[in-house]
Parts: C-alpha cells; sequence; structure tokens
C-alpha cells in the first residue's frame, strides 16, 4: 500500500542542521528497506497560486486556499505493508524532522 506522510509546519525551509541529518538518515532507512517511493519540501503557503478554470473560469488567486498557521512543508510518499506499518514509519519520520507528519492512504 501507498501512503502521503505530510510534514506539517508553520515555516518552510526551518530544520537545522542536526533535523536535517536525521531526516538524510531516515530516508536512507526507507530506501535501503524498500519503503521509499519520493520525498521532498513544500515552499510555503505565500508562493502559491489558487487555480479555479472549472467551466472555463481561469481564475488565477495569488495564496494557498488553507489559511493557517500551520501547513505542509514536505512530504513522503512511501510503500508499506499496512496502516500499521506506515503509522510506525510515520513516528520514526516525525522524531527525525521534529515536526509533526500527517498518515493518509493514497488511493489507486
Amino acid at each position: 500500500m501507498r501512503f502521503l506522510l505530510s510534514v506539517i509546519d508553520s515555516g518552510s525551509r526551518t530544520g537545522s542542521s542536526d533535523e536535517m541529518e536525521a531526516i538524510d538518515i531516515f530516508n536512507e532507512k526507507l530506501q535501503n528497506n524498500g519503503h521509499w517511493i519520493f520525498a521532498c519540501g513544500v515552499d510555503s503557503p505565500s508562493t502559491a497560486n489558487l487555480i479555479d478554470n472549472r467551466a472555463g473560469a481561469g481564475s488565477i488567486v495569488k495564496g494557498s486556499y488553507i489559511d493557517n498557521d500551520e501547513f505542509q512543508s514536505g512530504f513522503w510518499i512511501i510503500n508499506a505493508a499496512d496502516h500499521d506499518e506506515a503509522i510506525a514509519l510515520a513516528l520514526e519520520g516525525s522524531k527525525a524532522c521534529n515536526r509533526k507528519v500527517e498518515v493518509r492512504p493514497l488511493l489507486g
């Protein structure tokens, strides 16, 4: 099964050098154990553009659709045998990056 592990933060590019090192170690573990699909950071909502082209509306609004102090600042897409394994990996990821991590199964 595939899962999205979203890193929740109040800023982008806020990881300390120790946190970045711990994330690299966690990423290596994911890769070595066949869990890794993809991972990356995400820039802050202030850099977003919200596009709505339903029915040809052509609407482009600067900013995110979410107005909140916390947001997704990065993510992992992983393979896990089941939800319990994904939760266990998310616990490790949360400890490594020192941030909250949300776990969601991917559909399809």
